[in-house]
């Protein structure tokens, strides 16, 4: 018996024993480790829900996890782009520390003479295009004890099927891929897919739709088991695409509204400032829905009371490039930079009769730290060699007071949309951004300056030292790979 195998039979032998003897199935019930639902959305900015301000899109059902559980002011993603951040929930380590620091399928250094940055002053930073299969997933970790395990949508963590969901500790797989977006060669948001691992529906069908589907009827299935349900949403990532009748209809309120397209700048890159992107919109009602969906599924098969609902974004929203779609105002730039627009996701956690509903927590947290709080949750021991960077947020969930420490980011890459390589670090209400290119340090207070619009880098020197100081031995400690000069950079 191979080693995942007999895990997950010694984890069920554990489950079983757990179990007074002649439990009725309505006791067994009870006594089981908590469900979860993990949601994860693409290029979610975190101004774009109603419960964070947005006036345009309309997000009732993501509205209502904020009523149910507790909302994260001031969570992030551990990187501005997608794969890295996504492998970091999956393994509870930072992107740095694996190597995984650009979405898997950037230019490598010996690739950069033919990428659009070829003339740019730095080559990127080498970098892993998968996530490594010594990493224990938290998907393996609950299969081993027990859990039946699902995936749908985007997953972008591996060319070749050996770095696929399957072999990354999921059960099912709906979907789950190379791509980073709907594939090309088929209807990319509509039926047919041209997917591998997503079977066509019947022609014209919403992608959304049909991984709600899919999220739901595993859910029921497995009602009377232990399960983790991974929804990892293709939406609202490029290609820009909704339904018609809601296309309309945010053309129409936009209309009605009197809204009209208003244009910043960041550095070369023109940002959207205001929220009125009628197909975007039409994608968040999308994504909306189908999260009612699988919300509902729970209620209806009985679960909702021991389920656990996360939601999270994997990056910014995407404000500077392809389309433009939406604004993270009062947040600077989108996607792709390390400002706050770049990488503070929209975040909610429902931990019924434990976290309070319609709470707010503004206590930093950031995407790796969900592995060691989904185990302390499910009352399992924790990783501490495998999750080293992440901290259990379960104190903050229980209403005590938790000092976090501090977050740090590494993106020694050119990102498409407009931004740099750069490391950061927060600590407290401080941001330092150092950039890689020959730019200044910059500082900012965040409790202050959200929208990091005063550099106060000159101003408060001894912050800047300590910051520093602190990314100094942070880069050392994960092994970080840095940019190098290019010798075709444009003179």
């Amino acid at each position: 018996m191979n080693r995942r195998r007999f895990l997950k039979f010694a984890g069920l032998g554990v489950t079983a024993l757990i179990m007074p003897a002649g439990c009725t199935p309505e006791q067994k019930r009870q006594a089981k480790r908590p469900n979860f639902l993990f949601i994860l959305v693409d290029d979610l900015g975190w101004s774009d829900l109603s419960s964070s301000g947005s006036t345009f899109y309309e997000t009732p059902n993501c509205d209502r996890l904020v009523k149910e559980g507790m909302k994260f002011t001031d969570a992030y993603a551990a990187c501005p782009v997608c794969s890295p951040t996504r492998a970091s929930i999956m393994a509870g380590k930072y992107p740095a520390r694996m190597d995984t620091t650009d979405w898997f399928g950037a230019p490598q250094p010996d690739t950069a003479k033919d990428h659009w940055t070829k003339k740019k002053p730095l080559l990127p930073a080498r970098y892993n295009d998968f996530l490594p299969l010594g990493e224990v997933t938290i998907a393996e970790t609950l299969k081993e004890a027990g859990y039946n395990t699902f995936f749908a949508g985007k997953w972008h963590l591996g060319e070749t099927e050996e770095y696929w969901p399957k072999k990354q500790g999921f059960d099912i797989n709906k979907g789950g891929c190379h791509k980073g977006a709907p594939p090309m060669g088929g209807g990319r948001y509509f039926s047919p897919y041209n997917n591998p691992r997503l079977e066509d529906g019947p022609k014209g069908e919403h992608l959304p739709d049909r991984l709600a589907k899919e999220t739901a009827d595993f859910i029921k299935t497995n009602k009377d088991e232990q399960f983790l349900a991974y929804l990892s949403f293709y939406s609202v990532h490029t290609p820009l695409m909704s339904p018609k009748e809601l296309t309309e209809k945010y053309k129409q309120k936009k209309k009605e509204m009197g809204l009209k397209a208003k244009w910043g700048k960041d550095g070369d890159r023109k940002v959207r400032l205001v929220q009125e992107h009628a197909v975007y919109a039409g994608m968040m009602e999308s994504m909306d829905k189908a999260v009612g969906v699988v919300l509902d599924a729970l209620e209806r098969v009985g679960v909702a009371d021991n389920t656990i609902v996360i939601f999270m974004s994997d990056n910014g929203g995407l404000s500077t490039s392809e389309g433009h779609p939406t604004s993270n105002l009062p947040l600077r730039a989108g996607k792709g930079w390390m400002y706050e627009g770049g990488i503070r996701e929209p975040m909610m956690i429902k931990w019924p009769g434990v976290t309070k509903p319609g709470s707010v927590c503004s206590e930093p947290v950031t995407s790796t730290d969900f592995y060691p709080t989904m185990l302390e949750m499910a009352g399992l021991p924790l990783k501490p060699k495998q999750h080293v960077d992440g901290i259990s947020m379960v104190p903050l969930l229980k209403g005590r007071k938790m000092n976090r420490g501090p977050i740090y980011w590494h993106y020694p890459h050119y990102g498409n949309q407009g931004g740099t390589p750069s490391t950061a670090v927060r600590d407290g209400q401080w941001k330092l951004i150092r950039w890689h290119e020959d730019k200044p340090i910059e500082l900012y207070n965040l409790k202050d300056d959200i929208g990091e619009k005063n550099n106060l880098a000159e101003k408060r020197p001894e912050i800047v030292k300590k910051l520093t100081k602190m990314l100094d031995v942070w880069v050392k400690e994960v092994d970080a790979k840095f940019p190098s000069p290019n010798p075709n950079a444009k003179k």
